[in-house]
């Protein structure tokens, strides 16, 4: 029997709305967690697999709620927390050299390390982000007396690198900044800060350790380790308990922290996920508070925004951070989007999102894709995010049509601008591949082998077509293909939802998994894997000369491209045999012209 296949455009994901609705006609389900951790037959699943039931069930800071969504999980967790800190050979080092200094110049300056740092090593994780608070000089003035005391040992100084402040956009401490014993320590001055009632942007003086401890972000953040007497110090009361209980609790009422400094509750929705903690009950009303969105959105810099948004695309959760923005209706105050965005967006396009990036993570953690680097990860997760906008556009003032995507990333997060355009290759490249699978799976004789995205190709028989279908495909998407292929799966399962109306266990992640397996196992097959690092036979001096043309024009481009697919069609061909082909090719059309 031969089988004949025609693929043409992707149809776009269902009315999101509908899939609310019904639940259990969606395809993109979040977490599906039972009421307790399933009880697992180790001898019967592979350590790939139990590696992924573990790394899903051992982190329960994200629970299914009745409606089959995932949400913020209020069950309190048990922290081991270590009774002091031991600090490294390099670290007592360093806060040595720090003591020295105050003796040599009689200060009486204590010195404390602040936040992240104690935090995370009471936790027993190693941190090399050291920031210093003073409590009676700035951090400038300290880098200059560490300096002359480098001086007066016969050492070189270091250079200080100065933040200036920003209150204007939440930054109201300065920042030094020097690299000792080849590690940068930033040197800060403790303050407190006085807000009137008509103003926005406090009135900073110098202020006390506990006065500096309460306008920290969050109590696990505001603990400190005093250098002076090696103690860790816990002004609010509250730092170690929350850390052993794994709460994610502000120092002062939330919905003022989060009013002075906005970008506030993209930290603590960060390290909920991070640190699998709990948001506070009344930290997530607080967050969801109309005026501390417009706060976001006017106070914050979208720089910091998109900082505080890739740490969390970066991190070990990104689904539960995107979880957590979701569900504290946080999702268009940070990613903002484009007047007059066409298609228009649906109410619930926000869940689909998420649920498109928890669908994909699923199945990159299960497949366990080694040749994916932390970036390619990262641009892979942010792909899945913004998939439900990838034919979405908008007109700019010119009328010119932009992908809102590009917007997102260029205005709403200010990212890199190639981040974008990798995003939306990624996008582009997945739907090639959903018209591509069809025909890599067929076992049968395929008498049309069409693709809307490359409708006319070489004569050369079926097979060597699709080679050339997939090689186009990957010199374009290049090392992230892979990840193309990933969310491909998505796209593929949402046509067959929409094409069939049923709940379909077909396309259910093991199923997903074993369809990518296939097709990538077949494109190995086909020996394209690497083929963007293919060196071409035929330069375009050998094009002119042979057809006897000047150079440059739209005619050289069309055989660079013809020659392409011969080259892909012919894997073991020489060149001569690439120009004869070109020569012959050339002399027939001429012939019918």
């Amino acid at each position: 029997m031969k089988l004949s296949i025609v693929t043409h455009s992707i149809c776009p994901f269902p009315n999101p709305q509908s899939f609310f609705l019904k639940p259990s006609k969606f395809p993109f389900q979040t977490p599906k967690f039972p009421s307790s951790p399933p009880t697992i037959n180790v001898h019967q699943i592979s350590k790939r697999r139990l590696n992924f039931y573990y790394y899903y069930n051992c982190n329960y800071s994200f629970a299914r709620s009745s409606s089959g969504t995932a949400t913020m999980c209020t069950s309190p967790v048990c922290i081991t927390v270590k009774d002091q800190i031991d600090l490294t050979a390099k670290e007592k080092q360093i806060f040595d050299r720090l003591l020295a200094v105050l003796r040599h110049f009689n200060l009486q300056t204590q010195l404390r390390v602040a936040g992240g740092w104690v935090r995370d090593k009471l936790l027993g994780r190693e941190c090399y982000d050291i920031d210093i608070a003073l409590d009676n000089m700035l951090g400038k003035e300290f880098c200059e007396k560490v300096n002359e005391y480098s001086l007066s040992a016969g050492e070189e100084t270091h250079g200080i690198g100065v933040i200036q402040c920003n209150p204007d956009q939440s930054k109201h401490l300065e920042t030094a900044r020097m690299r000792l014993f080849d590690v940068w320590i930033d040197f800060v001055n403790l303050r407190s800060e006085d807000y009137s009632e008509n103003s926005r942007i406090p009135t900073m003086k110098f202020g006390t350790a506990e006065e500096d401890a309460y306008r920290r972000d969050l109590t696990i953040n505001s603990l400190f380790y005093n250098i002076n007497t090696s103690s860790v110090e816990d002004f609010t009361g509250r730092g170690i308990m929350d850390l052993k209980s794994g709460k994610i609790v502000t120092p002062l009422p939330p919905k003022q922290t989060f009013l002075d400094d906005p970008l506030r509750v993209l930290r603590a929705i960060r390290f909920g996920a991070r640190f699998g903690f709990i948001l506070d009950e009344e930290l997530k009303i607080a967050a969801a508070d109309d005026d501390v969105k417009a706060a976001i959105a006017d106070k914050i810099s979208r720089e910091r925004i998109g900082h505080e948004i890739n740490l969390m695309i970066s991190g070990n959760h990104p689904v539960k951070a995107m979880t957590y923005i979701s569900d504290l209706q946080l999702f268009w105050a940070v990613f903002s989007l484009p007047p007059g965005p066409e298609p228009s967006t649906s109410e619930g396009c926000e869940r689909l999102c998420v649920a498109c990036m928890d669908s994909t993570s699923r199945l990159l953690q299960l497949i366990e894709l080694s040749s994916l680097t932390d970036d390619h990860r990262r641009l892979c997760m942010y792909a899945a995010l913004f998939l439900p906008f990838r034919k979405t556009i908008y007109k700019d003032n010119k009328g010119k049509k932009i992908p809102v995507v590009s917007y997102i990333f260029r205005n709403s997060l200010k990212l890199k601008a190639s981040d974008a355009e990798t995003v939306l290759s990624l996008h582009l490249a997945a739907e090639k591949f959903v018209s591509l699978i069809p025909l890599i799976l067929s076992n049968e004789d395929i008498q049309i082998l069409e693709v809307e995205w490359k409708r006319e190709i070489i004569a050369v028989p079926i097979a060597s077509k699709l080679r050339i279908l997939a090689g186009l495909l990957l010199r374009e998407i290049k090392e992230f293909w892979r990840a193309a292929l990933v969310l491909s799966m998505l796209l593929r399962a949402a046509i067959i939802v929409c094409s069939t109306n049923s709940s379909n266990n077909e396309y259910e992640l093991d199923k997903k998994e074993e369809l990518f397996n296939r097709i990538e196992k077949a494109i190995l097959e086909l020996g394209v894997e690497r083929v963007w690092e293919m060196k071409p036979l035929v330069n375009g001096k050998d094009i002119m000369n042979v057809l006897q043309i000047k150079p440059g024009g739209p005619v050289v481009k069309e055989w660079q491209q013809k020659l392409l697919e011969w080259q892909l069609a012919h894997p073991s061909g020489s060149s001569d045999e690439c120009i004869d082909w070109m020569r012959q090719t050339h002399s027939k059309r001429a012939r019918t012209e």
